[in-house]
Protein backbone atom coordinates (compact mmCIF):
# COMPACT_ATOMS: atom_id res chain seq x y z
CA UNK A 1 0.00 0.00 0.00
CA UNK A 2 1.29 3.60 -0.78
CA UNK A 3 1.02 6.00 2.03
CA UNK A 4 -1.81 7.98 1.49
CA UNK A 5 -1.04 12.07 -0.25
CA UNK A 6 -2.63 13.72 1.83
CA UNK A 7 -1.15 12.03 5.44
CA UNK A 8 1.82 12.89 3.74
CA UNK A 9 1.19 16.50 3.40
CA UNK A 10 -0.08 16.42 6.97
CA UNK A 11 3.18 15.12 8.30
CA UNK A 12 4.92 17.59 6.33
CA UNK A 13 3.37 20.29 7.66
CA UNK A 14 3.73 19.46 10.77
CA UNK A 15 7.76 18.83 10.54
CA UNK A 16 7.81 21.61 9.02
CA UNK A 17 6.43 24.23 12.27
CA UNK A 18 8.68 21.98 14.51
CA UNK A 19 11.59 22.85 12.61
CA UNK A 20 10.45 26.47 12.51
CA UNK A 21 10.05 26.70 16.31
CA UNK A 22 13.04 24.29 17.82
CA UNK A 23 15.84 24.24 14.78
CA UNK A 24 16.26 21.06 12.48
CA UNK A 25 19.15 19.78 14.89
CA UNK A 26 17.02 20.11 17.95
CA UNK A 27 14.50 18.47 16.19
CA UNK A 28 14.35 14.53 17.07
CA UNK A 29 12.02 12.30 14.63
CA UNK A 30 9.67 11.00 18.02
CA UNK A 31 9.14 14.95 18.37
CA UNK A 32 7.68 15.38 15.00
CA UNK A 33 5.71 11.95 15.32
CA UNK A 34 4.10 13.22 18.10
CA UNK A 35 3.21 16.10 16.98
CA UNK A 36 1.68 14.34 14.23
CA UNK A 37 0.06 11.74 16.46
CA UNK A 38 1.78 9.11 15.02
CA UNK A 39 4.73 6.30 16.61
CA UNK A 40 7.66 6.98 15.74
CA UNK A 41 8.51 3.60 13.71
CA UNK A 42 5.18 4.58 12.02
CA UNK A 43 6.59 7.68 10.80
CA UNK A 44 9.06 5.63 8.76
CA UNK A 45 5.97 4.24 6.55
CA UNK A 46 6.19 7.84 4.84
CA UNK A 47 9.55 9.02 4.84
CA UNK A 48 13.15 6.97 5.44
CA UNK A 49 14.96 9.82 7.67
CA UNK A 50 14.56 13.47 8.97
CA UNK A 51 16.43 14.90 6.76
CA UNK A 52 13.92 13.31 3.69
CA UNK A 53 11.48 15.22 5.00
CA UNK A 54 13.53 18.76 5.35
CA UNK A 55 14.59 17.91 1.66
CA UNK A 56 10.84 17.84 0.58
CA UNK A 57 10.01 20.84 2.54
CA UNK A 58 12.55 23.07 1.52
CA UNK A 59 12.38 22.14 -2.32
CA UNK A 60 8.58 22.16 -2.18
CA UNK A 61 9.02 25.95 -1.09
CA UNK A 62 11.31 26.41 -3.35
CA UNK A 63 9.55 24.87 -7.11
CA UNK A 64 6.37 26.78 -5.74
CA UNK A 65 8.63 30.17 -5.41
CA UNK A 66 9.81 29.55 -9.02
CA UNK A 67 6.90 28.95 -10.71
CA UNK A 68 5.30 31.85 -9.60
CA UNK A 69 8.13 33.72 -10.48
CA UNK A 70 8.88 32.41 -12.98
CA UNK A 71 5.51 33.65 -14.52
CA UNK A 72 5.69 37.26 -13.58
CA UNK A 73 9.48 37.23 -15.38
CA UNK A 74 8.08 35.45 -18.60
CA UNK A 75 4.91 38.23 -18.57
CA UNK A 76 7.18 40.97 -20.19
CA UNK A 77 5.74 43.12 -17.36
CA UNK A 78 7.63 47.36 -17.51
CA UNK A 79 10.39 46.91 -14.81
CA UNK A 80 8.42 48.74 -12.06
CA UNK A 81 5.84 46.57 -12.52
CA UNK A 82 7.45 43.24 -12.87
CA UNK A 83 9.50 44.61 -9.40
CA UNK A 84 5.57 44.90 -8.04
CA UNK A 85 4.60 41.33 -8.68
CA UNK A 86 7.87 39.69 -7.26
CA UNK A 87 7.36 41.55 -3.99
CA UNK A 88 3.78 40.37 -4.29
CA UNK A 89 4.58 36.57 -5.31
CA UNK A 90 6.97 36.28 -2.24
CA UNK A 91 4.83 37.80 0.48
CA UNK A 92 1.85 35.09 -1.18
CA UNK A 93 4.76 32.51 -0.99
CA UNK A 94 5.50 33.69 2.67
CA UNK A 95 1.83 33.13 3.41
CA UNK A 96 1.65 29.75 1.84
CA UNK A 97 5.00 28.66 3.24
CA UNK A 98 6.20 30.41 6.51
CA UNK A 99 7.22 27.38 8.52
CA UNK A 100 9.33 26.39 5.22
CA UNK A 101 10.88 30.33 4.81
CA UNK A 102 11.53 30.19 8.42
CA UNK A 103 13.75 27.49 8.07
CA UNK A 104 15.33 28.04 4.69
CA UNK A 105 16.17 31.24 6.91
CA UNK A 106 17.78 29.61 9.68
CA UNK A 107 19.14 26.39 8.10
CA UNK A 108 20.13 26.77 4.66
CA UNK A 109 23.69 28.86 5.05
CA UNK A 110 25.53 25.21 6.66
CA UNK A 111 22.93 23.15 4.69
CA UNK A 112 24.31 23.94 1.27
CA UNK A 113 27.58 22.42 2.50
CA UNK A 114 26.08 18.91 2.28
CA UNK A 115 25.61 17.80 -1.49
CA UNK A 116 21.91 16.72 -1.04
CA UNK A 117 21.15 20.64 -0.52
CA UNK A 118 23.40 21.93 -3.04
CA UNK A 119 20.31 23.24 -4.87
CA UNK A 120 20.07 25.67 -1.98
CA UNK A 121 22.75 27.45 -3.51
CA UNK A 122 21.53 27.43 -7.12
CA UNK A 123 18.58 28.85 -5.96
CA UNK A 124 20.12 31.77 -4.12
CA UNK A 125 21.92 32.43 -7.12
CA UNK A 126 19.19 32.15 -9.12
CA UNK A 127 17.12 34.53 -6.63
CA UNK A 128 20.05 37.14 -7.09
CA UNK A 129 19.84 37.21 -10.73
CA UNK A 130 16.47 37.53 -11.53
CA UNK A 131 16.01 40.50 -9.13
CA UNK A 132 19.57 42.34 -10.35
CA UNK A 133 18.29 41.46 -13.79
CA UNK A 134 15.14 43.83 -13.05
CA UNK A 135 16.19 46.04 -10.83
CA UNK A 136 19.33 46.86 -13.62
CA UNK A 137 16.49 46.58 -16.67
CA UNK A 138 14.83 49.56 -14.51
CA UNK A 139 17.76 51.82 -14.45
CA UNK A 140 18.19 51.24 -18.32
CA UNK A 141 14.67 52.10 -19.02
CA UNK A 142 13.97 55.17 -16.47
CA UNK A 143 11.47 53.59 -14.43
CA UNK A 144 14.54 53.43 -11.46
CA UNK A 145 16.87 56.47 -10.88
CA UNK A 146 20.19 56.39 -12.61
CA UNK A 147 21.86 56.57 -9.33
CA UNK A 148 20.22 53.49 -7.58
CA UNK A 149 22.77 50.94 -6.25
CA UNK A 150 21.21 47.80 -8.03
CA UNK A 151 23.13 45.48 -5.72
CA UNK A 152 22.51 47.48 -2.48
CA UNK A 153 18.73 47.65 -3.77
CA UNK A 154 18.36 44.29 -3.73
CA UNK A 155 19.59 43.66 -0.32
CA UNK A 156 17.56 45.93 1.12
CA UNK A 157 14.16 44.97 -0.58
CA UNK A 158 15.23 40.98 0.00
CA UNK A 159 15.78 41.74 3.27
CA UNK A 160 13.05 43.71 3.97
CA UNK A 161 10.29 41.40 1.98
CA UNK A 162 11.69 38.21 3.54
CA UNK A 163 12.14 38.64 7.27
CA UNK A 164 8.84 39.42 7.48
CA UNK A 165 8.06 35.21 7.57
CA UNK A 166 9.03 35.92 11.26
CA UNK A 167 6.11 38.10 12.42
CA UNK A 168 3.42 37.26 9.75
CA UNK A 169 0.61 35.10 10.57
CA UNK A 170 -1.60 33.36 7.50
CA UNK A 171 -5.37 34.93 8.47
CA UNK A 172 -4.11 38.10 10.35
CA UNK A 173 -5.34 41.55 10.17
CA UNK A 174 -3.86 42.18 6.51
CA UNK A 175 -3.38 40.05 3.42
CA UNK A 176 -0.44 39.24 1.64
CA UNK A 177 -1.32 41.48 -1.22
CA UNK A 178 -2.24 44.17 1.12
CA UNK A 179 1.58 44.16 3.10
CA UNK A 180 3.04 43.96 -0.27
CA UNK A 181 1.45 47.17 -1.67
CA UNK A 182 1.82 49.38 1.80
CA UNK A 183 6.23 47.49 1.11
CA UNK A 184 6.18 48.86 -2.04
CA UNK A 185 4.74 52.40 -1.59
CA UNK A 186 7.73 52.55 1.18
CA UNK A 187 10.37 51.08 -1.34
CA UNK A 188 9.03 53.09 -4.43
CA UNK A 189 7.59 56.33 -3.08
CA UNK A 190 9.44 56.21 0.31
CA UNK A 191 7.53 57.72 3.63
CA UNK A 192 8.52 61.11 3.65
CA UNK A 193 5.65 63.56 2.36
CA UNK A 194 6.65 65.92 -0.60
CA UNK A 195 7.69 69.41 -0.27
CA UNK A 196 4.20 70.18 -2.26
CA UNK A 197 2.22 67.60 0.16
CA UNK A 198 3.62 68.97 3.26
CA UNK A 199 0.63 70.60 5.17
CA UNK A 200 2.99 72.26 7.96
CA UNK A 201 6.54 73.47 8.49
CA UNK A 202 8.93 70.48 9.97
CA UNK A 203 10.16 71.54 13.02
CA UNK A 204 13.25 73.14 13.76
Amino acid sequence: MRPAPGRRRQILDTAARVFAAQGYDATTVRQIADAAGLLAGSLYYHFDSKESMLDEILSGFLDSLWTRYDTVLAAGLRPRESLAALVTASFREIDRHRAAVAIYQKESRHLTDQPRFGYLADAQRRFERAWLRTLESGVASGDFRTDLDVRLTYRFVRDTVWVAASWYRPGGQHSPEEIARQYLSMVLEGVALRDSHRTHAPHD
